[in-house]
């Protein structure tokens, strides 16, 4: 046992060396490889974390939202609707909600403005977030002017500004009284953005969504579970868009990978003779390759993936972080928290370093079944 572990050590050592003498062919091949699964690393990394992103936020989000339709296209809702959906057994509670858009011409971004109905705010008197503040730049009791429907101006006191902690969800954020509301866009009384019901027994919110279906044919409710399937799916879409950019580059990759490891130089073809020569073993030659193409691919791997790490949990993704978050002039400024895949890890390990492994000892084994004195004068 100890003579085929020394055997083993020794041809490792020997791989080693042979990596050495050809560093510089080795290091190309090490500095595309590590590139190429960095960038495909980072793209896992970047979409795993994102999706846990989102599903943190919607987790507070409600059961269910209905929403009112007129000619496919989301309207407001009156009121009464959700004196009658609560009605429905199963329903524990359903609140209006009143949420909008503003566009800022000057700054050119749109913010999301809200009613806060837990703790309303006093009329003249707003809370933003801090990329609002940031983009404005204004501070808490500072004035902030906004124009009405009726192109007349609102002057609103920032009386708070959000805390850093919470830009994912509220970088665009303005919270506002519902009298302030209500005469930036001219909205009369009665009527919500849409209605926020939240069911006892999650077991029964598809019946609970089809029977509002039934009672407001011109409504359509939406459960949790979609808003998740449906982030998901656009994280999947767009990270998928991405690869198809990179497929260029992957192809480049291949083509220069299987260059590198088939196409046997003279010199090494005379080392494999030569071993031959001396007394080694055709599977002490496969052995060898096997470790060199190990050594490569496994480096390149585990250095491509921390590169992946780095690049997207300190670096927050800064090469393709704004394909993903999609456009927008108020980006919200956070960390993501680290998530790692370890299926998709083991699938992109498998695709790049085993058929790589695999390309570096077919040649050899081709050259190791010739005569040593051939393989020596090729």
């Amino acid at each position: 046992m100890s003579r085929v572990l020394n055997r083993h050590r020794a041809i490792l050592d020997f791989a080693l060396s042979s990596l050495l003498r050809r560093k510089t062919k080795n290091l190309a091949l090490f500095a595309v490889y590590t590139l190429l699964i960095a960038v495909i690393a980072s793209l896992i990394f970047f979409v795993q974390a994102l999706k846990r992103e989102a599903a943190l936020v919607l987790s507070e989000a409600p059961d269910m939202v209905v929403q009112r339709m007129v000619a496919g296209r989301h309207d407001l809702i009156p009121t009464g609707y959700g004196d009658i959906i609560s009605t429905i057994r199963g329903v524990s509670s359903v609140t209006p909600r009143l949420w909008g858009y503003y566009y800022d011409p000057v700054f050119k971004a749109n913010y999301t403005l809200l009613v806060r109905d837990t703790e309303p705010l006093q009329p003249g008197s707003i809370i933003i977030g801090s990329g609002v503040a940031r983009n404005q730049r204004i501070t808490a009791g500072d004035l902030l002017n906004f124009r009405s429907y009726h192109g007349l101006p609102l002057l609103l006191t920032v009386t708070e500004i959000l805390p850093h902690a919470s830009e994912l969800v509220a970088a665009d954020l303005v919270l506002m009284a519902r009298q302030d509301f209500q005469a930036m866009f001219s909205l009369p009384a009665g009527v919500a953005t849409d209605l926020a019901v939240t069911v006892a027994n999650p077991r029964e919110l598809i019946t609970v969504a089809n029977k509002v279906a039934a009672k407001f044919p011109d409504t359509r409710p939406i459960l949790k579970s979609e808003l998740l399937r449906t982030y998901d799916s656009l994280f999947d879409w767009r990270g998928g868009m991405i690869v198809v950019m990179l497929g260029v580059a992957v192809l480049a990759f291949v083509i220069f990978a299987w260059d590198k490891a088939t196409g046997l130089s003279a010199e090494e073809r005379r080392e494999i003779g030569i071993l031959k020569s001396i007394g080694w073993e055709t599977t002490d030659v496969l052995l060898l390759k096997f470790w060199e193409g190990t050594t490569v691919s496994l480096s390149a791997f585990m250095a491509g993936v921390l590169l992946a790490y780095l690049h997207v949990f300190f670096g927050s993704a800064a090469l393709f972080s704004h394909a993903l978050k999609g456009w927008a002039v108020l980006y919200p400024q956070f960390r993501l928290v680290p998530v790692i895949d370890g299926y998709q890890l083991a699938v992109l390990f498998t695709l790049t370093v085993l058929p790589y492994t695999a390309a570096t000892i077919i040649p050899a084994w081709l050259a190791a079944t010739i005569a040593p004195d051939a393989a020596m004068r090729s």
